[in-house]
C-alpha cells in the first residue's frame, strides 16, 4: 500500500473511481460522498479488531449459548 500524501491522493482516487464505476446512475454524483462516509466508516470498525477477531467471534458463540445477556463487558476486554 502506498505510504504519505502521495499514497492518500492514490487511494482516494482507487475510491472515488470506483464510486464512479459502481455508483453511477443510482446515486447523484453529489451524494457520494454519503454513501462512500458510510461504507468507510462501517469498514474501519469492521477492521478495529482484525487481530482479536476470531477470539471475540469465538467468545460470543459461547457466550451465546450460555443465555449470558450482558457480554459486552467480557468482549470488549478481548
Amino acid at each position: 500500500m502506498p505510504n504519505g500524501q502521495s499514497g492518500h491522493n492514490a487511494i482516494v482516487n482507487f475510491v472515488w473511481g470506483i464510486a464512479d464505476d459502481c455508483l453511477r446512475d443510482v446515486y447523484v454524483r453529489g451524494k457520494y460522498r454519503d454513501v462512500i462516509l458510510s461504507m468507510t466508516v462501517i469498514r474501519r470498525l469492521d477492521a478495529m479488531p482484525e487481530e482479536t477477531k476470531a477470539a471475540v467471534l469465538d467468545m460470543k458463540r459461547k457466550m451465546d449459548a450460555a443465555n449470558i445477556a450482558n457480554q459486552w463487558p467480557t468482549l470488549a476486554n478481548i
